[in-house]
């Protein structure tokens, strides 16, 4: 029989392979891995997946219907802010709003504001949904978002067949309809989109970095918002299509860490040459008699 010590051992080792593989499963959840080739998944998902347009142009033409009833056309959106793009059916039971749970929390992270810096559109590819689905959906992401404007800022549309298969081929969005239980297999993901309307960058999975979302939105303005920082950022920080993520660029933060420590002792030079005229000049002010006082 193991002593207390051994059972301590134990449990600590079964408590470690616990944290390790809840942390890979985040981590697998949280990169967005890409789907496997259709030839490798199971007969209900060969159709399920989300393949990467990147600079391919949204159809402006498409139409759909927007949360109050009003057609509109994608183009609509187009022309002045950076939008979030995201496909989702508003009946799912789990995965969608999940989805949509993950941006609104992950937009509350960040400084711009929907309707101000940024819009996003929300889209069903069920066609049998309404616009009364969408504007109660609405309703209650808008409510978690919690910031004033967001109304006029976020939209959620219904639209035909024939506009949803042309959005979702346009943006590589792999879905497969299931009779059996009446619902939708897919995948998540957002796509951030220029002003005009092209894809500029995919973020996978429900979770998505506030540091991602935020450098996507402004690589996909050509820095009309954001500040600086934002730049540096950008600078030292690339895009990885594998991933749908950030990664460190080590090349570029050593030469922005060198530039930094170049400036940082270019000015404490000028200020030790500045402390040094003031005690010359202060040297030289002194009276007469003061600097010429003989010495004993």
């Amino acid at each position: 029989m193991p002593t207390s010590a051994a059972r301590r051992n134990l449990l600590f080792g079964a408590l470690l392979l616990c944290a390790l593989a809840g942390n890979a499963l985040g981590q697998a959840m949280s990169q967005g891995i890409m789907s496997p080739p259709a030839n490798v998944r199971p007969p209900y998902l060969q159709n399920v997946g989300i393949e990467q347009r990147l600079d391919a142009q949204v159809p402006a033409d498409l139409a759909f219907v927007d949360d109050t009833g009003r057609p509109v056309k994608l183009g609509d959106y187009f022309g002045k802010k950076p939008l979030i793009l995201n496909l989702v059916y508003y009946t799912c039971p789990m995965l969608c709003g999940e989805a949509l749970s993950g941006l609104s929390a992950s937009m509350k992270m960040i400084k711009f504001d929907v309707g101000k810096e940024f819009e996003v559109v929300t889209v069903s590819f069920n066609p049998k949904e309404t616009p009364e689905m969408a504007a109660a959906k609405k309703k209650e992401f808008v409510r978690r978002y919690g910031r004033a404007g967001a109304e006029s800022g976020w939209h959620f549309l219904t639209g035909s067949p024939d506009s949803i298969d042309a959005l979702t081929k346009a943006v590589g969005f792999q879905y497969q309809y299931d009779p059996r239980n009446n619902q939708y297999a897919h995948a998540t993901a957002i796509m951030v989109l220029t002003p005009g309307g092209r894809i500029s960058r995919y973020f996978y999975g429900v979770d998505f970095p506030p540091k991602d979302l935020r450098m996507g939105l402004v690589e996909a303005s050509s820095g009309k918002i954001g500040n600086p920082v934002d730049q540096v950022l950008l600078y030292c920080y690339h895009y990885d299509p594998a991933t749908g993520k950030y990664g460190a660029v080590v090349s570029n933060m050593l030469k922005v860490g060198g530039a930094l420590t170049v400036l940082l002792l270019g000015g404490m030079i000028l200020i030790f040459l500045r402390l040094d005229r003031v005690a010359a000049r202060r040297t030289w002010d002194a009276p007469s008699s003061a600097r010429l006082r003989p010495t004993r």
